[in-house]
């Protein structure tokens, strides 16, 4: 069940099997007030009590907390899952103390790397069970063919919302700088938010000709990957970065800050996609420029990115770990 305020879409196509119930259909008003956001939490405890779930899953802080004040009582196990990193990510104070009230009430906490587990494990803070559960490679991921590299035209891609903590500004810039000895590439930036003016703007200050493209967004992210030549993260803060995992499934040759959480778990602590320390704009012009400069370090850096997600986030593994965890919480087959 999509919990969004105000209702929304879902961007990707869901399963036929898929019954999707919007929590905005069953409360009618939409109004961001104390007295709606209590009816929207008796909305969802009537729900979840009419539904009778095997197990409720939960996506996102502020659901996470709903969906534990929803079911309390109701006898049906809690999975809350945390999908970025919650100490690096900017939360509010009282967001931080609901979390820390209800997640003890959840019968599981789902992370997705070992790093954000081990945080929780010294935080001090009492939580029934704490499982690692990383995302698994998409399978449309692995059909993919790539194409680039045709003729003397590169491309750099990145992807993400158009928002701070992306940081594409830093990656314009350092782009910028790699232009004047490096003629042939270009950079590509699919997504789309709030801050598309202000990349404008810079795009157009600091003169790359044409050479950036801000194309929006794309629901098929594959067209995307297989065009590319290498893939670039420049993000703040991360949980765990799907299309950086989904570039090296490809066989994309990667760079990626060391941000928290999930890119030095997903690289291998660098042995398998470029690690560089976070914000640090010199490092990664050097990682940028070694790759531009080198197709056969692109063509073996992607062999072995690929080789290695292949290995530790085929679906069916991943599958079996949730599975393994809904026995543990005793939920129902």
């Amino acid at each position: 069940m999509p919990t969004f305020s105000g209702r929304g879409d879902c961007f990707y196509e869901l399963s036929p099997d898929v019954h999707l119930t919007y929590l905005a259909d069953l409360v009618k008003r939409r109004a961001r007030s104390f007295v709606n956001q209590i009816t929207r939490l008796r909305a969802l405890r009537r729900f979840i009590a009419t539904e009778r779930p095997d197990v409720i899953v939960s996506l996102l802080t502020n659901v996470n907390v709903a969906a534990v004040l929803a079911s309390v009582g109701l006898g049906i196990p809690v999975i809350v899952c945390e999908r970025i990193d919650p100490f690096a990510m900017p939360i509010s104070r009282l967001m931080r103390l609901a979390c820390r009230f209800t997640y003890p009430l959840a019968d599981a906490l789902m992370v997705q790397t070992h790093d954000v587990a081990t945080k929780y494990s010294s935080s001090n803070r009492t939580l029934r069970r704490v499982r690692v559960i990383p995302n698994p490679i998409p399978g449309q991921m692995l059909d993919i063919q790539q194409h680039a590299g045709i003729g003397k035209a590169k491309r750099l891609l990145s992807v993400g919302r158009l928002d701070a903590q992306k940081q594409f500004d830093v990656l314009i810039k350092v782009f910028a700088s790699l232009t004047r000895h490096h003629a042939n590439w270009s950079l590509r930036i699919v997504g789309e938010g709030l801050l598309r003016p202000v990349l404008q703007q810079q795009i157009a200050d600091l003169g790359p000709d044409g050479r950036v493209e801000l194309p929006g967004g794309t629901a098929n992210i594959g067209v995307e990957l297989a065009g590319a030549d290498v893939f670039v993260l420049t993000s703040a803060y991360e949980g765990f970065p799907n299309v950086l995992l989904e570039a090296m499934a490809v066989g994309l040759p990667c760079v990626t800050f060391d941000c928290p959480s999930g890119p030095r778990e997903m690289t291998m602590e660098g042995k398998v996609a470029m690690l560089v320390p976070l914000n640090d704009e010199d490092a990664l012009e050097n990682a940028l420029s070694r790759l531009m400069m080198d197709e056969d370090l692109r063509q073996s850096l992607g062999r072995r990115a690929r080789a290695s997600v292949m290995e530790r986030f085929a679906l069916d593994k991943v599958l079996g770990q949730w599975d393994s965890l809904f026995e543990e919480v005793g939920a129902k087959r």
